[in-house]
């Protein structure tokens, strides 16, 4: 029989608690995506996360565990040859990433790739380099509305990302143009993780604001995952964020998009007072988007903040036969140098009222022991071929 009725897994999207041991390999010695930032910002105002264990699990100058922690927790390591979002997530429910993605962060898209590209959307590209997100647009906003043409550029990741005007471009014109790109990518040359349309608006440089009708187009995954074993049984699988992007929709039942991750935590809260027999996966992206790569810390950590605002009610609306899970995907140490996600690994967090008190558990070698002790949690088996293995007995 199930052990909880619900299971929440919420990924607050890179927020690692230190280098991996082949970190070195990946340019990431020495990172520590949350030391850091309690570094750089002073004292974090975090009651909730702080009573179930994060002190306990990773210990910051200033800042030392409680007596008793509420939380089981663990640190996890990533058992796949990467440091992003979709190897992050994939391995969580199962799959092991070999070949890391494509980056194009140096050289640009290859002068091919973006021929085609052009000839298919009927747009002349600029950009086609590695820059942040809001910089681009103040560099090439104007010359894309007033030209008609698209910016295409890249970063630290994985992605081939397409800005869109929403006022001059179309927004659906902007999705077409990205499901082209996609099918483009598929091509093991250029294959990248993501295409991801960036639609924004404005008129001027100093204006421009991207908003929250981006939409990620990533590769399908490449096996069975925790997700499709639930979903095929007959069990809500429910997507908050950008998952139902990360999985293509496989193994999702209902998904919902999220504004903010502030937003995403109120959805996932939300959820509560329904009634579900399953998993609800959440993803909070501002954390990464808005502060890691923006390399700024001190946004990073108001934001760890206002989430903990939010824990505190989730914590308060649960029932008794739910498992809070938190976790992270990666790290995105703001104090690194360059702008890419940092190889780090992650922090196991779970609660339950039904717990008879918190302690510390066993490191972990995979993520994938997420999405095993969840499908462990519905008595059903990992499709073969995956990772990971159940701690559910020690929950």
């Amino acid at each position: 029989m199930k052990k909880y009725k619900r299971i929440f897994v919420v990924v607050l999207d890179s927020l690692g608690i230190g280098a991996m041991p082949d970190a070195a390999k990946f340019g990431d010695a020495n990172t520590d995506t949350f030391g850091h930032i309690v570094r750089e910002y002073g004292k974090l105002n975090i009651p909730n996360l702080k009573k179930l264990g994060m002190y306990n699990l990773h210990p910051v100058t200033g800042e030392s565990g409680v007596e008793n922690p509420l939380g089981r927790f663990c640190k996890m390591e990533e058992m796949s040859n990467g440091k992003d979002t979709m190897t992050g997530h994939w391995e969580m429910m199962g799959l092991r990433i070999e070949k890391p993605f494509q980056t194009f962060t140096d050289t640009g898209f290859p002068k091919e790739l973006i021929d085609e590209l052009e000839k298919r959307c009927g747009k002349r590209v600029i950009g086609n380099k590695s820059a942040s997100g809001t910089e681009i647009l103040e560099e090439l906003g104007e010359e894309e509305i007033n030209t008609g043409a698209m910016i295409v550029y890249t970063s630290a990741d994985s992605v081939l990302q397409i800005c869109g005007n929403e006022e001059t471009f179309d927004l659906q014109n902007l999705y077409r143009c990205c499901e082209i790109a996609r099918e483009l990518t598929m091509k093991d040359e250029w294959k990248v993780g993501r295409v991801i349309a960036r639609p924004y608006i404005g008129k001027k440089k100093g204006e421009f604001k991207r908003t929250a009708n981006r939409h990620d187009y990533a590769l399908k995954p490449f096996g069975r995952t925790a997700l499709n074993v639930l979903k095929d049984n007959g069990f809500d699988v429910i997507s908050i964020g950008k998952i139902n992007d990360i999985f293509v929709g496989e193994g999702i039942t209902k998904a919902y998009h999220s504004d903010s991750s502030v937003h995403g935590m109120e959805q996932t809260i939300d959820m509560l007072p329904q009634d579900f027999t399953g998993l609800c996966f959440t993803n909070l992206v501002d954390f990464d988007a808005l502060w890691g790569h923006r390399r700024d810390p001190i946004g990073y950590a108001k934001e760890i903040e206002k989430f903990d605002i939010k824990l505190g009610e989730f914590l308060e609306k649960m029932n008794e036969d739910d498992l809070l899970i938190l976790t992270a995907d990666h790290g995105n140490d703001p104090t690194h140098t360059g702008t890419d996600h940092t190889r780090e690994a992650v922090f196991f967090m779970s609660y339950s009222k039904k717990f008879d008190g918190g302690k510390l558990l066993e490191p972990t070698d995979t993520f994938a022991v997420i999405g095993a002790s969840v499908v462990d949690n519905f008595d059903l088996k990992m499709p073969e071929g995956t990772i990971g293995y159940s701690i559910l007995d020690k929950l």
